[in-house]
């Protein structure tokens, strides 16, 4: 099997993992924004941690 370096995972600081980082924080994001809407209060109220 040929190990191409686009589909190797690599450990680090890459471009990759930058790029999934930024999805996830989006996502992060959009999600406690939504919580706040539907619920009318903070993602920590909205958990019981306040």
């Amino acid at each position: 099997m040929e190990n191409n370096s686009r589909n190797s995972w690599n450990w680090g600081f890459t471009a990759g993992a930058e790029n999934w980082n930024g999805r996830l924080a989006m996502i992060g994001f959009i999600s406690a924004v939504l919580v706040e809407l539907v619920s009318g209060q903070g993602v920590l109220h909205f958990l019981g941690l306040l």
